[in-house]
């Protein structure tokens, strides 16, 4: 970027920070965050969660998983290298709202298009800057995840917590039918035949299996299985995607009547819905699990990886006796489930992302494992 272009975007953008209105964050337990709204988009309502990622905010924006979700970013700093629409996760932004301690005045990076501000003013995302992120991720993770509002004004309290306690009900029923695509559609030439189950599913995805020399076809959550081994697949991807796997009958049905016709790999959410289809129960976690820093061990090699994950739901342990479902990963944190297999039939899953993007991730090896299996 030109001295000058540089020097006229710090400008604008410092321009635009100075004139920012206050704003709130209400939850639905009568806590109020006090900032300062930096876009234009003055309310929103949505399920808080926190992440403790301190990079890939763009990721996390436009990440199906987090739909419908306000988001509280535990770093302190975002924005700094701005936005680039080649490392979008989908086609656009997914959150309801964005909390954050501060949001950088001076982005730069020779990839970005567009800086912070610019592209969820776009997009309509609500943003509250100079908020007390660590005092409200601490109320998160003891009181749990709750419902909440971004409002510019605070004149009738008992309407912002009935409107939070509203947005968090939303989230309860099936979010996967706002997420996932409406077509079937095909990715890649490759050797292998995949179908991809797409339950909210990120663009990484579909092309870590192409890389691996894979064809991808990638249909809607809602497709039977009599459809999906229409194609003759060497194998079936379930994809990860936001919400309770509960209110997913449809595709847990799905995968039930795969098992033993097709090799099975779930990831994230289709981790949990593998793990219901085998006869198993999931549970609500109290405020999950959500960054880039999160230590799972392999029981296999007691090795530890950081993994990346993303969802309010575990596997509960207490409903694995005659299911079939062996336990070869767990979380360190909070000793949940992470991965399964099924001790005879060719299904197994894990709870995080292993796309394996360079410089990334270190679990990229679960694809491999599953695609050379094929």
């Amino acid at each position: 970027m030109a001295l000058d272009d540089y020097s006229k975007r710090a400008s604008s953008l410092s321009r635009r920070k100075g004139d920012l209105v206050k704003g709130y964050l209400v939850l639905e337990n009568g806590r109020v965050f006090t900032g300062k709204l930096l876009n234009n988009c003055r309310m929103a309502g949505g399920e808080v969660v926190f992440s403790t990622a301190m990079i890939s905010y763009q990721d996390i924006i436009t990440d199906p998983s987090y739909y419908g979700q306000i988001v509280v970013m535990t770093y302190p700093l975002v924005g700094n290298v701005g936005f680039n629409e080649r490392s979008y996760a989908s086609n656009g932004a997914m959150l309801k709202g964005l909390v954050l301690r501060e949001a950088t005045d001076f982005p730069s990076h020779y990839e970005m298009e567009v800086d912070l501000i610019s592209f969820l003013n776009k997009s309509e995302i609500a943003v509250l800057t100079e908020v007390d992120t660590r005092a409200l991720t601490r109320i998160i993770r003891s009181e749990g995840t709750m419902g909440g509002i971004i409002s510019d004004n605070l004149g009738d309290m008992e309407w912002l917590q009935d409107k939070a306690r509203s947005a968090s009900r939303e989230l309860k029923g099936d979010l996967v039918k706002y997420v996932s695509r409406r077509n079937i559609m095909k990715f890649g030439n490759g050797r292998k035949k995949v179908v991809l189950l797409d339950l909210g599913t990120k663009k990484g995805v579909i092309d870590s299996l192409v890389r691996r020399d894979c064809e991808v076809i990638a249909v809607p959550a809602a497709t039977e299985a009599r459809e999906i081994l229409y194609y003759k697949p060497d194998g079936v991807f379930i994809s990860d995607g936001p919400g309770d796997p509960q209110a997913l009958n449809y595709a847990v049905n799905t995968c039930r009547e795969l098992m033993g016709k097709a090799p099975l790999f779930g990831i994230g959410l289709g981790h949990q819905i593998l793990a219901l289809a085998m006869g198993a129960k999931t549970f609500r976690l109290q405020y999950g699990h959500r960054g880039s820093n999160h230590p799972v061990k392999n029981l296999d090699n007691e090795r530890v990886y950081i993994t990346c994950q993303n969802h309010g739901f575990s596997i509960d342990e207490a409903s694995l006796d005659n299911t079939g479902i062996e336990v070869n990963m767990r979380s360190l944190n909070d000793n949940t489930i992470e991965g399964i297999r099924h001790r005879e039939l060719p299904v197994s899953s894990v709870q995080f992302a292993p796309e394996g993007y360079p410089g990334y991730s270190e679990t990229g090896f679960f694809l491999d494992d599953f695609v050379n299996s094929l």
